[in-house]
């Protein structure tokens, strides 16, 4: 089966979705975190505390990396670290308050953004969104 349909929408949804993820991040705020702490903090948030080792592999670096990542957290008082229950060579990072409002700050100012945004569109164009959001989302998991 050719796949040239799927390579031009392909370069569409790709183009488009980095256009967009570039836009939304500009739209993050002030804040002095990169990415990679960002995405750390995003992750804890929604696993709940984890191993350095774990959220590592969740965000695909390396663990040396990731000790780095959760390091400077750590000390922008953003994480707390812990012992390991079982195993007292691991540590086990969990958010505090502050990271929780940060990322709280961070979504809400984002969302406005793209709120704004839609409000811009056709009562059409924005269904055709609505429709698209869920196949987005599978294929970001994928």
């Amino acid at each position: 089966m050719p796949l040239a349909p799927e390579i031009d929408l392909a370069g569409e949804l790709r183009l488009g979705s980095m256009r967009l993820a570039r836009r939304l991040r500009v739209e993050r705020g002030s804040t002095d975190l990169t990415l990679s702490q960002l995405a750390a903090l995003g992750s804890l948030e929604l696993h709940g505390e984890l191993t350095v080792g774990e959220l590592a592999h969740i965000e695909r670096v390396k663990p040396p990396s990731m000790t780095r990542i959760t390091n400077s957290l750590a000390d922008a008082g953003l994480l707390v670290r812990r012992p390991h229950d079982v195993d007292g060579r691991q540590v086990v990072v969990d958010l505090t308050d502050a990271a929780r409002e940060l990322l709280i700050d961070n979504r809400r100012r984002r969302t406005a953004w793209l709120a704004i945004r839609l409000a811009e569109l056709t009562p059409d164009e924005r269904e055709v969104l609505r429709d698209a959001a869920p196949l987005l989302n599978r294929l970001a998991l994928s």
